[in-house]
């Protein structure tokens, strides 16, 4: 299939049944966003945000956009940003991988790194400082804020859900998605609830993370929970809260890959965890699909190195790489 860019390629993912790691009982179904271009399932997320902006006057070429982050949704800006001709300044902080500070580079974007923690070990203050500098000195910037903005979950009812409806084999009993801007569980579950009757929405987070009320604790892989409630949140979507662990997200991801043959990163670990604490209370015949937000070659010392848990539960704790607080008007 012949396209005109790279953009072009973001979507239309395969789906696995995941026969080889959930023999008997319910049928597990997994589309595989991590192999979108850049990488991730925030391909979809930036791609509609900035084309959404373009078509509407709001970005053009050459302007100026910003935004913290030190995961997936900066990658997906940066390849988004280099096609449209975009000066991107990601704000980051040392949590972030070495990989994605590499690839974050190598597309051209200006990253700035923070340094300070507050109190427990945080660097989101001091990044979303900095992004208000950064704004302040440049009035015509836009700050892309993916927990609040509604492009994103629009990204995902509209393509992703579609996508999935098309391609399962029949009626989803179970929607299992993680969470950390609640983008593409809110855009999923709200399309999907209006194509399958009873279909029961199950968000998987990391234990540590508030976005259910929960009291904050510390989190080592990127990717999925937060430090903050995104405003994107609408828990009425939401049947079942699931809570796991590092370790239960690294084991499931080693099982993953030695099952499935499938390379996938922590947060696909988290919702195979997930599923497997459900499961026994599942029927059968029952139906489960979920998505594999990213691969693995970005969490090869955090999941796949020599170190894997042991390594990662000595670290430092992992910041809200996609987070963001407050948006600039019309973005």
């Amino acid at each position: 299939m012949l396209h005109d860019s790279i953009v072009d390629c973001i979507g239309s993912t395969p789906m696995v049944h995941l026969r080889r790691l959930f023999p008997t009982g319910p049928q597990v179904f997994a589309k595989l966003e991590m192999l979108n271009p850049a990488g991730s399932v925030k391909d979809r997320t930036a791609r509609h945000i900035i084309e959404t902006g373009m078509r509407e006057g709001l970005l053009r070429p050459g302007a100026h956009i910003v935004e913290s982050t030190s995961g997936n949704f900066g990658v997906a800006l940066a390849m988004m940003s280099r096609i449209h001709g975009l000066r991107l300044t990601l704000v980051v902080d040392p949590h972030i991988t070495s990989s994605n500070h590499a690839i974050l580079k190598s597309y051209g974007a200006q990253v700035e790194m923070v340094d300070g923690a507050a109190t427990g070990g945080s660097y989101l203050p001091a990044r979303i400082a900095r992004v208000k500098d950064i704004l302040a000195a440049d009035p015509a910037a836009v700050w892309i804020n993916q927990y609040a903005n509604s492009l994103g979950p629009e990204a995902h009812y509209r393509s992703t859900a579609e996508e999935i409806a098309e391609d399962l084999p029949g009626d989803p009993d179970y929607l299992v998605v993680a969470v950390s801007t609640t983008g593409t569980l809110n855009g999923l579950a709200r399309r999907l609830k209006e194509c399958y009757e009873g279909l029961q929405v199950v968000a998987v987070d990391a234990v540590g993370s508030v976005v259910f009320g929960n009291p904050p604790g510390p989190r080592r892989l990127p990717g999925i929970g937060s430090g903050r409630v995104p405003e994107l949140l609408d828990e009425s979507l939401v049947d079942r809260v699931v809570e796991v662990t590092d370790e239960e997200s690294i084991e499931a991801c080693h099982d993953l890959l030695s099952k499935e043959a499938i390379f996938a990163g922590g947060s696909s670990g988290s919702v195979i965890a997930a599923i497997r604490k459900i499961i026994p209370s599942l029927g059968p015949e029952s139906s489960v699909v979920t998505l594999f937000p990213d691969r693995g070659d970005r969490y090869i010392d955090l999941v796949y190195g020599v170190a894997t848990s042991e390594g990662l539960l000595a670290g430092t704790s992992a910041e809200d790489g996609e987070s963001l607080v407050g948006a600039k008007a019309g973005s």
